[in-house]
């Protein structure tokens, strides 16, 4: 049985880079737990796909390994017309962890005239709701929690800005490729994004995020607020949506996906 293990192939579908994690990095023990067992289990898969350039180097660099990119990106669909009558809202879809700038984004919305609803649930909900609390932005803030995948896609169409915001602790971060980055895209919703290689890569060929070097407070209000006022620039961003999300899209990753597959068989 252990020998007819040994002759499969196995493949792994490295999403993150599990050891430069903020939970695991900022956490020594965990760390070097987690550490060796990576070091032991990473070579043992010599085929295996990422979600961007920058994880596949890191993989190349600590393991030896060359594995493919293919990248998370969204179903390319036609675009449902929006409910003109909304109120404007800013959205951020995904985790509430740690790591994810809540810390500073929460307090810069004292300076925004709009409001903020945030799609998820994680690490830092309950920090999160105590931080709204202690900056009586009640009124201003909405934690929806964990949602159904078609209300998503609702608050996702009508929102006015996207946010992608990571902190700069651990490599995990600092060269992702997030999920949410693409679904903004795709809905052609300009965003406010930290401003990390592989996020800088696609706003080089495609202008369409505000991408930041400081996720202190007030850059977040400054550059939120030009997103809301500045409407030339903001039409350009939502403009540039519509061919980026052409080449960023399922449609395209799958084919790759599938090659890979062909390939290994």
């Amino acid at each position: 049985m252990h020998q007819k293990l040994e002759e499969k192939k196995r493949v792994y579908d490295a999403h993150e880079l599990f050891c430069e994690m903020d939970e695991i990095v900022s956490r020594p023990m965990i760390y070097k737990v987690w550490k060796s067992i990576e070091n032991y289990a990473v070579p043992q898969f010599r085929h295996g796909y990422t979600i961007g350039d920058y994880y596949a180097q890191a993989f190349r660099d600590m393991y030896g390994v060359q594995y493919e990119i293919i990248r998370n990106a969204t179903i390319l669909a036609e675009i449902p017309a929006k409910k003109t009558s909304a109120e404007k809202y800013i959205l951020y879809q995904g985790a509430v962890n740690e790591g994810r700038c809540f810390e500073t984004l929460i307090p810069a919305m004292k300076n925004v005239d709009c409001k903020l609803i945030v799609c998820g649930a994680g690490n830092f909900f309950e920090q999160a709701k105590a931080l709204i609390a202690q900056y009586h932005l009640e009124e201003k803030i909405e934690l929806k929690g964990y949602i159904e995948p078609n209300q998503l896609k609702e608050y996702t169409l009508n929102a006015s800005i996207g946010i992608t915001l990571f902190s700069n602790q651990g490599n995990s971060n600092y060269l992702s490729m997030a999920n949410r980055f693409f679904d903004y895209m795709h809905f052609a919703i300009p965003q406010l994004c930290v401003n990390f290689p592989e996020y800088r890569k696609v706003n080089n060929q495609y202008e369409i995020a505000v991408l930041i070097d400081n996720t202190d407070s007030e850059t977040i209000s400054v550059q939120l607020n030009r997103l809301l006022s500045d409407t030339d620039f903001y039409n350009r961003l939502h403009l540039n949506c519509f061919d980026a999300r052409k080449e960023y899209c399922w449609q395209n990753e799958e084919k790759k996906l599938i090659h890979f597959y062909k390939n290994l068989s």
